[in-house]
């Protein structure tokens, strides 16, 4: 079976090796006329971004970009991005790259236009009814690893550089025009980044799994995203070059992103916090915060990860799908404690502060409390 194919759910996705050729009509289907590609710092001198570049200008799109795009972006990423889309007279964004990339260049075009700040449109209530949609630029997505699924997402996460605080910014517009997912562009990701981005899709799926919310559509995409990680990730992690893999992966990414409609929980909650604080790699630390998270949620999840397990081919029940899940961090050398990562034990009190003001709590099947949330903090530290 030939894995390339045309679909439209939740966007439309022109998905297949080789496929970033068809760059420039993916932005005259956006009308796009003149893009500004937007990226991360790592990204930016790379081949598989200047043969990007050098399609847009064949096809007479120009080749500017902008790079400069934090790890974990933040809103003085976004004013700047503001500047150089508007210093060009774009009229669309190409978001380029990982998490970071895909996020910031999502903003750029929703904010260029905007009169009201940043903030004024996080994701609480219907906050996103301030913004002005007609003046949101169109986005065609470019995804260059297998983890966030930004691509297919209507929001981004901005780091707020003032508070580290996290915050989601939503709005349905913000969902991409058009998506090209090209297997070839994830080739040369370092495999601690193949790592963590594939864990942070296996995250997405776990925590829209064991949400408490009602959406039988997402349970389905969850269940079946935990498969191809499960199957594909360890091909990838051992040969940068199995391109079935790695298609099966971007697909995982995508229906990830697609599940956590259903909900996000308490990994997202400590993750969110600590990346903001100590900048550490989203994935890889929702990776690490998995195993003590499915333990605190045991009580509520217990019974339905039986059928995951099953499906999935692994023995033990619930049990046997977290000596899974440790066993599968372990193999591709995530650490065990976040200490390892930089992560200090000075600030839990905050941290948890944090992590309880978090949008993902609400989705988490165990209610989240100061006491508990602190001790999965020690526990994870």
């Amino acid at each position: 079976m030939e894995l390339k194919g045309n679909w439209s759910y939740p966007t439309n996705i022109r998905f297949g090796e080789g496929r970033i050729a068809e760059i420039a009509d993916a932005c005259a289907q956006a009308g796009i006329g003149n893009p500004l590609l937007v990226t991360d710092r790592g990204l930016a001198g790379l081949d598989i971004t200047t043969y990007t570049l050098d399609l847009m200008e064949a096809a007479g799109l120009g080749r500017a970009i902008f790079a400069d795009v934090d790890p974990n972006p933040t809103e003085k990423n976004v004013e700047d991005g503001i500047i150089a889309f508007r210093r060009g007279g774009h009229d669309g964004v190409i978001a380029f790259g990982g998490g970071s990339g895909l996020d910031l260049g999502k903003m750029v075009a929703f904010m260029a236009g905007q009169t009201r700040p940043l903030w004024d449109f996080e994701d609480i209530g219907d906050w996103w009814t301030r913004a002005n949609p007609d003046v949101i630029a169109p986005i065609v997505a470019v995804p260059t690893t297998a983890g966030t699924g930004s691509e297919v997402g209507r929001a981004s996460v901005i780091t707020d550089s003032v508070t580290h605080v996290k915050k989601i910014i939503f709005h349905p517009k913000v969902l991409p025009t058009v998506v090209i997912c090209d297997p070839v562009l994830t080739v040369g990701m370092p495999k601690f980044i193949t790592a963590g981005t594939g864990l942070d899709a296996f995250a997405h799926c776990v925590e829209a799994f064991s949400s408490p919310h009602y959406h039988p559509m997402s349970q389905g995409i969850a269940l079946e995203g935990m498969h191809l990680v499960k199957d594909n990730l360890p091909r990838v992690y051992a040969d940068a070059g199995d391109m079935e893999a790695r298609a099966h992966m971007m697909s995982a990414a995508m229906m990830g992103a697609t599940a956590f409609q259903k909900g996000l929980g308490a990994i997202h909650a400590l993750s969110h916090p600590i990346g903001a604080v100590y900048n550490t790699h989203h994935g890889t630390t929702n990776a690490v915060c998995m195993p003590a998270v499915l333990q605190f949620n045991a009580p509520e999840i217990r019974d339905r990860f039986v059928a995951v397990a099953n499906y999935l081919d692994i023995k033990g029940g619930f049990d046997g799908f977290c000596e899974f899940v440790q066993d599968f961090n372990d193999s591709m050398g995530i650490s065990r404690k976040l200490s390892d990562m930089g992560v200090g034990n000075d600030r839990i009190d905050e941290l948890t502060e944090m992590a309880l003001k978090d949008p993902s709590v609400g989705g988490n099947p165990v209610e989240m409390t100061f006491d508990n949330t602190k001790a999965l903090f020690e526990a994870i530290i």
